[in-house]
This record gives structure tokens, sequence and C-alpha cells, in this order.
């Protein structure tokens, strides 16, 4: 399939709910409440949850029962958040389109499977890119780079809203840093992600600045601020 000159951009607006709704429908959970949707990914995929509309109270219904007294993390700001919530953690981040980015196919990476999991959970441990769980490797495609049979970078796909693909999970080996692994692998997947018919986009957090140079560099620009919020219904008072 040709990848598209563009795509809706406001599809990257809620990209968790565009997801969960959408290519991500079997691995995540959706309800509604009084008029009122949000959904959120089953726990072993991701941490994210998401509500079709902010502003509408009978979301964050929604999202109260789905979750059952567990938090969840939104791409939200603070302020977008209804009352009757506790914010727990706000990780400031940004959201970059990668329109512009130059797709690259890379002969030294290979497609990584469940079997290659154990060692993915290594890679993450020591790198620590962002949340990876059990079955992350659902939500899309991983390539990895091997070397002497020891995994030692990789880059997937996460979230997926409708004409675009989430770049993530970008992470090297110390020990093999500064070699151009991350890059190669990053036009890698924008490469795939172009030829099934998409764009790719992805989400930094805000302070790592040396991140976001390099992605300018490889053509992805700034589109929005899209601080990870984890948040959960404020009990009662008694």
């Amino acid at each position: 399939m040709t990848a598209p000159s563009s795509a809706d951009v406001h599809a990257l607006d809620n990209p968790v709910w565009g997801s969960v709704t959408g290519a991500h429908a079997a691995l995540a959970d959706v309800i509604s409440v009084g008029g009122g949707r949000a959904g959120r990914y089953q726990t072993d995929v991701a941490p994210f949850g998401a509500v079709e509309d902010a502003a509408n109270p009978a979301c964050w219904d929604a999202l109260a029962e789905l979750l059952a007294g567990r938090a969840t993390c939104l791409l939200i700001e603070p302020a977008e958040v209804a009352r009757g919530w506790e914010v727990v953690t706000v990780i400031p981040g940004v959201q970059m389109d990668g329109t512009g980015l130059a797709p690259a196919p890379e002969s030294d990476a290979v497609t990584l499977t469940e079997l290659d999991v154990p060692d993915m959970f290594e890679l993450v441990e020591q790198t620590r890119p962002g949340p990876y769980l059990r079955r992350t490797i659902r939500m899309g495609r991983y390539l990895g780079i091997r070397r002497d049979g020891e995994l030692i970078a990789m880059a997937g796909q996460r979230l997926h809203p409708t004409g675009w693909a989430e770049i993530s999970a970008v992470c090297t080996d110390r020990r093999h840093r500064a070699q151009g692994l991350g890059t190669r692998l990053v036009r890698a997947m924008a490469a795939i992600i172009r030829s099934d018919g998409e764009l790719p986009f992805l989400h930094a957090a805000a302070d790592n600045t040396d991140a976001i140079r390099l992605y300018e560099t490889l053509g992805f620009t700034l589109r929005r601020a899209r601080s990870f919020t984890v948040l959960r219904r404020r009990s009662p008072s008694v």
C-alpha cells in the first residue's frame, strides 16, 4: 500500500481513544455510562486510558466505573481533569508529527516476536524508554538489532489512531550508543508504517531534550504539549 501524503492530524488530539476504539479494540475495554464513553488498555498491554470527551462528565463516570478504584494514565493536561479525580503524577511531554521523517529500510534489523520478550524486558529495564508490559508487543511491529545474539537496540509501535502509528520504545544498550542504531531503527520503523499506508508520530518527555533534538533532525516537528497524567477517582470523604 502506498503511504498517504497526509492524514487527519486531529486524530492525534486523542490518540489513546482512537486506538482503543479502532485498531486496538481487541486489546482494550471500552464502556458507556449515561451517554459518556471511556476506555483503557488491558492491564498487561499498556497503562493508558482515555475519555471520549473530557468536557463531558458522563465520560469521566464511565472511566471511574471501568477503573474500579485503580489508576490509569491519560494523555491530558491536568487542567482538563474533571472534579472528583486525584492527580497522582504528571510527566510533561510533547507530541511530535513524523510526516517529514525520511524512511529507510534497515538490513540489520529483525522483527521481534513474543519469543524475544524476555530480552526486550532486559533492554527496557536498563534503558527505561517508557512503560513496557507483558503484551505490549501486540500493539504493533517491533524491530531489533542483535550482536553476537544479544539484543542491543529496538524500536516499535504503540498507539494507533486512524491514519497514524506511534513509534515507541526506542532504546539502545548503553554499551552500544553513539553508533546511530536508534536513528536507523526509527527510519526503518517509518518505512514499515508508510508501507502500511500510515504516518509516524511519537511522544517524548519534555525534559528529554537530547532525544527531542535528535527527532527534529530526523524530520519530526513539535505538534503540541501532551502531559502523561496518572490519575484515579478520589475516594468519597468519610
